[in-house]
Formats: structure tokens, sequence, C-alpha cells
């Protein structure tokens, strides 16, 4: 279970001491073979708030992998876990630029410091009082300053601004919440508190978006090839009804709506096999991708795309040969090519890569991609090189 920080403990990690403390423990190596030892290196640096110190240290190191420039930053295990990236988080807040924004769960303030960079205002509230001391603490380190207040989310403090919410989807116990009236605080409560007020509800891209009906914009949001999260939006220049944005930590970005066109050929197989982005295939934007690019699809019941030309910027499979599925065809397959290390990809069938590739044994010393699918009623197996376009 995470470690429960007091705001004694936050008061203390904030003073001279603790930043010395944590400086001093930044150093230790916190590997399974050490623990013992920086356990108690820890307890003789900080004999009253060594587990703290320890927790902060951990976060922090674990930060690093998603947030920029959050090293001082003080977290709760659970609130950094539910953080959004931030290049995610900037994408968000850039649609709030030069608005009056409250984020009514702000939490440490990792989405919040973001937004404040860019809001003509912006205010943050939260029930818990160590992250709000923790929010203080990091907008500080941030070079940022909302306003910051305790506040129920489902209690209005405010009157007119741009309400941002992203209720906890685990419960107390860490166990992930599945249903919207679940969420802390519900979904429908969060709704009907802000009623007439433009809404932005950071959600589990996995989420039925059916039961938002509120909803003028449903967007999924991917960073470098991972779907990261979904956001409904109400107002807040919403044009469209569902949109994919593609994010990459180079700085490349993209976008498709369903305002886009949508009407592709229907052909045989092409050179190419294109997986579209997770964003793209969970806003079910595929048809409008595939426009775009020039593409079509092998099955329009499945997200697997296909085309003499493969978009740029992607990581796109070759087609060098394909046929029927059969485990018997895929080994002559393999023996042919001298396969040996092998990608398996599957859409559209049940059929494990794993056992699917232990079965297989391919022994050659080429490598390739298998993508398997179903056209039609048939299993049809792809022998690919992946390229990057």
């Amino acid at each position: 279970m995470p470690y429960q920080f007091t705001l004694d403990d936050v008061a203390f990690l904030r003073s001279g001491a603790g930043s010395a403390a944590l400086a001093e423990c930044s150093s230790l190596p916190l590997t399974d073979k050490t623990r013992i030892a920086d356990v108690a290196a820890v307890r003789r640096i900080a004999p009253d708030h060594a587990a703290a110190v320890l927790e902060t240290v951990v976060l922090g190191r674990k930060s690093s992998a998603k947030l920029d420039s959050a090293g001082s930053w003080l977290f709760t295990g659970d609130a950094l876990q539910q953080a959004s990236a931030t290049l995610v988080a900037r994408h968000r807040a850039s649609r709030l630029a030069g608005r009056d924004v409250h984020d009514v769960t702000c939490s440490v303030g990792a989405d919040l410091i973001e937004i404040a960079r860019v809001a003509s205002r912006a205010l943050g509230s939260d029930l818990d009082e160590v992250r709000l001391a923790m929010a203080r603490h990091n907008a500080s380190e941030a070079g940022v300053s909302p306003v910051l207040v305790r506040a129920d989310a489902l209690r209005p403090v405010s009157r007119s601004s741009v309400v941002v919410a992203d209720p906890a989807r685990r419960d107390s116990a860490g166990r992930r919440a599945w249903k919207p009236a679940d969420f802390l605080p519900p979904l429908d409560g969060l709704v009907e508190a802000y009623a007439g007020r433009e809404l932005s509800v950071k959600c589990a891209p996995g989420l039925d978006f059916s039961i938002a009906p509120w909803a003028d914009e449903v967007e999924l949001v991917s960073l470098d090839g991972h779907v990261r999260e979904a956001c409904l939006w109400r107002g807040v220049g919403s044009t469209v009804s569902r949109r994919a944005t593609v994010l990459r930590s180079d700085g490349a970005q993209w976008t498709v709506t369903d305002a886009d066109p949508d009407e592709i050929p229907m052909h045989e197989p092409g050179e190419w096999i294109v997986d579209p982005d997770g964003a793209v295939v969970r806003a079910g934007l595929v048809r409008h991708y595939a426009a775009r690019h020039g593409l079509w699809q092998l099955d329009e019941r499945i997200a697997y795309l296909t085309g003499d030309v493969p978009p740029p910027g992607i990581r796109a499979f070759r087609v060098f040969e394909y046929g029927p599925y059969s485990e018997k065809n895929l080994r002559v397959l393999l023996k042919k090519h001298d396969i040996g290390r092998l990608e398996i990809l599957v859409r559209g069938l049940d059929v494990d890569p794993d056992a699917l590739r232990r079965k297989l044994k391919p022994r050659g010393g080429e490598e390739a991609t298998l993508v398997l699918t179903r056209i039609g009623r048939s299993g049809v197996a792809f022998l690919c090189r992946a390229k990057l376009t």
C-alpha cells in the first residue's frame, strides 16, 4: 500500500532540512539488493521522516518518465499514477488558453500547472489537504501561481470558468473502477453540479462513451504510440463529435476527426499493411484516417489498413507473401524465407501470438512480422518486413 503522507511530512519536505535530506538520499541506488542498506541510510539522514523521504525519492525517479522538470515536485503514489504525461496535459491545456479555468480535482497540481501557464486565470481545488499542500509546492517550483483552495468538487466554488476534472478511477484498495457512478467524484454528479458550464473531463480510454450523451466531443489522445487518455468536452470550441490526437515526444503531432472524409475504395490487399494508431482505432476514425492517406480496409470490421504507399512517420509492414492462415502453411513459409525472429500481430482471429510462436519454432537467420487477420470469414496470414516510413 502506498505511503500515506501527512501535512507534517509535506512541511518537512519543503523545508531546508527536508530539501537537504532529499538531495543526500537522491544518490542512493534503491535496488532490491541494496534495500536494507538504503533504508538504514535514510533513517540515519532523516530519522523522523524517513518513510516520507524514501517515498519521495522513489516517486521522483518514477516521475521522470512521465513528467518534464518535475524532479523537485512532491507526489503521493496514487497522484503520480493518475497524473497525465506532461505532453498530454500540455495539449489539453492548449485548448483552454486565454480562458478562466477551474480544475476541481487538482490533486498535486500536475495538470493544473500546465493550465496555469496558458489560462487567463487558473483555480485549483481538492478535498485532500495533503495534496493541496503538495500542489502549492509544485506550482511554486514550476514558476506558476494558480489560486488553490480546499473544496468538494461537487459543491461549486466558481461561477463562470471552464471546469476541468479528472475523477479518480481506483478505490481505496487500489481496485480499478469501471462504472462512472463509482468514480470519485461520480461522473454524473460532476455533470449535474456544473449544469450549463463548459466542461473538460479526463477519462480512461476504454470507457463506453455512450454513457456521456452530454459530451459535445470525445477526444482520444495517444503519446508515442500508446493511448493515454480520453477527454470528454462540453463546449470549449468543440466543432466535431470525435477526435483522435496523436502526439510524439519529438514535438510532432496530428489529429483526425469525424468531420474528415471517410469514403475509401475496396481493393485486394496492397503492398503494405498499416496498423493505425490506437487513438484512431478507439475513436472510431479508421476510415477517416484511411481516406486521408489513400488506404483501404482489408475488412470493414477490422482496423488493419492496406495500400501501396504507407503514411509518413509510422512503422508499417511491407507484404512479401500472403495467403490462407494455417499453421502448416506458416511453417513452410518461415522455412522458405529463413525466418527465425518473428513478431506476430493479430486482429480478428482467436490466436495467442506467444503460443503460436512456440508451435512454429522459427529457426532461421532472418526476421519478419506476421500479420494475422480475417477477411470476410477467412483467416489470412501476411508475412511482412517492418519499416519506419
